[in-house]
């Protein structure tokens, strides 16, 4: 039952049985990654999400991640920069539970569309803000990216080689870890306690601040010590032989996550050096280096898949650093229901493999039930659910203000 006591099957929305978010209408004005990401979690948890996006551009992502990150929604076209289409989804709003938009601060008010005209239209609405620095503070209408954002939340200094450039990641933590799990934080708290008093919030999520948040290894340092450890100098960024990554014969990787002493004096045995056990973890930085080089020489001695075999049911937190394509192969990536297929729009051409949410539930089964909707089309169908006419559509089209 959600915000406005309606059925799931009166939203027009296909819901999987069970659903927790079933009900749930989402308005979804968001571009790229952190947003849509967040609405789709939304999505994939049954809420009936509605991407909106303008009559030009509508949202510029590379076609394969706009295809991965929008599966379960439904999709219209509204021009905010018309005074119809601003009516148009302040109308919207009326029987929404949630709005998500990641324009920079400012944006949403001057278009007529912001926090106040939302609120004053429905009380009960969660209006969720995604920018990179947040609507306050001095760099609010800073421009950023998601390394920006790691670089001046003190985080990429964090991630690299002793004596290197902070390293780049092809999963960009600011924008996922900062800001889309705290948008769907933030959505679900606020969205609990409007069932309980009625009144809607408007959530701030700041990217920079929610990579920030997550900092706690290294602030430890910072609390102790006035900063931080270079790259290579603390336990968890290379210092310990017993938690690093180790280069194998094929010029593969083995990661050694031995942090405990029962499981590196395993490891010593597995690797047959049962003489390294009481050189846990080191007493010196020299120490800790000599017993890395030998570890070192020793795994680069065998292939990964060799090491593989050796380490397989040993209880000792060593696995392969595979591929992606390799992980989504495995095992225990398939047996949890990790990989799905979405059938392709064109015919004859193969499904999408996508990743799945990685909550489960009891009493819910995810499903993707609505591949990424192409741009504007379920205009029609989402307005009509809504109340509008056919001659209404016809006007607000011919305008311009709907696509």
């Amino acid at each position: 039952m959600n915000l406005r006591e309606l059925p799931a099957a009166e939203t027009g929305a296909r819901s999987a049985e069970g659903a927790p978010l079933a009900g749930v209408r989402v308005l979804d004005l968001t571009r790229l990654l952190p947003g849509p990401m967040c609405a789709m979690h939304l999505a994939d948890l049954g809420a009936d999400v509605i991407k909106i996006e303008d009559t030009g551009a509508g949202d510029y992502a590379a076609a394969p991640v706009r295809e991965q990150v929008n599966r379960n929604k439904r999709g219209i076209r509204i021009d905010l920069k018309q005074p119809e289409g601003v009516d148009t989804l302040l109308r919207l709003c009326e029987t929404a539970d949630v709005l998500v938009e990641g324009f920079r601060p400012g944006v949403m008010d001057r278009l007529g569309v912001g926090w106040a005209a939302v609120h004053a239209r429905n009380p009960r609405l969660v209006y969720c803000s995604i920018t990179g620095y947040g609507q306050s503070g001095p760099l609010r209408d800073a421009a950023g990216h998601d390394m920006n954002y790691a670089a001046l939340a003190g985080v990429a200094d964090q991630m690299g080689q002793p004596g290197g450039a902070p390293a780049l990641s092809n999963v960009p933590v600011a924008d996922l870890l900062g800001g889309t799990m705290p948008a769907v934080m933030g959505i679900l708290a606020a969205l609990f306690d409007a069932v309980r008093t009625g009144a809607g919030r408007h959530v701030d999520v700041s990217i920079a601040d929610g990579l920030l948040a997550h900092a706690v290894i290294p602030n430890v340092a910072v609390q102790q010590q006035g900063r931080t450890r270079p790259v290579g100098q603390d336990k968890l960024t290379g210092a310990l032989p017993c938690y690093n990554y180790y280069a194998t014969a094929d010029g593969r990787w083995l990661a050694v996550g031995a942090l405990e002493k029962k499981f590196w004096d395993r490891f010593c045995e597995c690797i047959g050096r049962a003489d390294l056990k009481p050189r846990h973890p080191g007493d010196t930085a020299l120490e800790r280096q000599t017993v890395r080089e030998e570890v070192a020489a020793i795994l680069r001695g065998r292939t990964q898949a060799e090491w593989v075999t050796v380490f397989a049911g040993e209880d000792c937190c060593v696995t392969p650093v595979l591929r992606l394509d390799e992980a989504l192969d495995q095992a225990h990536t398939r047996s949890r229901g990790m990989v799905v297929e979405v059938p392709a729009r064109e015919p004859g051409a193969s499904p999408w493999r996508q990743l799945a949410t990685p909550v489960r539930m009891t009493g819910f089964r995810f499903q993707v039930r609505q591949p990424a909707p192409v741009a504007g089309e379920h205009t029609d169908a989402v307005l009509q659910e809504a109340g509008w006419t056919s001659d209404e559509l016809t006007r607000l089209r011919a305008s311009g203000a709907i696509g």
